[in-house]
């Protein structure tokens, strides 16, 4: 189920920073890099700066939030086009306490009204194994909105 209106993944990691991350504030501000966007699955992964994280050190638990819906909301739109999130439900296992965030999204099911999806968020260190530190569930909404492929 690729993506509609884009022939391959490379078409669409190029949107997703044109579009995604670079007509959004926040996504620009945030850093985020698209990793992967294709067929129901997305992955992004972020630095982790020292104004995102809580009094202990660790990224914030909205960062972490964020990177789930996210991930939520690219693998939806990899699968139908044009999203918004329409709600999502974290748990959140582990501190954050690494320099990276990763975040991987999977479509459970596309439908034409919402998209289920799941996610889960990895947090990186170079000197440990990466910590899964939230999973994440969401009911991702099609706008109908079509987008095509940069010229």
């Amino acid at each position: 189920m690729p993506r509609p209106g884009f022939e391959n993944e490379q078409q669409v990691l190029d949107y997703m920073r044109k579009i995604a991350i670079g007509q959004s504030g926040f996504s620009t501000f945030l850093g985020l890099e698209p990793v992967r966007c294709w067929e129901g699955h997305a992955e992004i992964e972020m630095a982790v700066k020292p104004e995102m994280t809580q009094h202990h050190g660790f990224a914030h638990g909205a960062i972490v939030g964020m990177m789930a819906d996210n991930a939520c909301a690219w693998a939806a739109s990899s699968a139908v086009g044009d999203v918004v999130t329409g709600s999502y439900t974290i748990n959140l296992l582990a501190p954050a306490r690494g320099d990276v965030l990763r975040s991987k999204g999977t479509v459970v099911k596309a439908g034409r009204r919402q998209v289920v999806v799941r996610a889960e968020v990895w947090s990186e260190a170079a000197e440990t194994d990466p910590v899964l530190v939230a999973i994440a569930q969401a009911t991702i909404v099609p706008t109908g909105i079509p987008s095509a492929p940069m010229s």
